[in-house]
């Protein structure tokens, strides 16, 4: 699953997008967490502000933390 077959408010896909890029192309463990640190925060953001609907929020969760247990097997 990708973040692209969630519907997002407008302008924040490219965002999630390029989170979880840089999370499935992270070159180191550092880098890793890194991102996944920032995936985290911005769905965090989005949830707080009520951008985005809870339901929302936990997929982007399941994707960024899959995403991030996938890599990390791989580094």
């Amino acid at each position: 699953m990708s973040t692209a077959q969630i519907s997002l408010p407008k302008g924040v896909g490219p965002h999630a997008e390029k989170l979880y890029d840089a999370i499935t192309q992270a070159s180191t463990a550092e880098a890793l967490n890194r991102a996944g640190g920032k995936a985290e925060g911005f769905v965090l953001g989005l949830e707080s502000t009520k951008a985005i609907k809870s339901q929302v929020a936990e997929s982007l969760y399941v994707i960024y933390d899959d995403a991030a247990s996938q890599r990390a097997t791989e580094l």
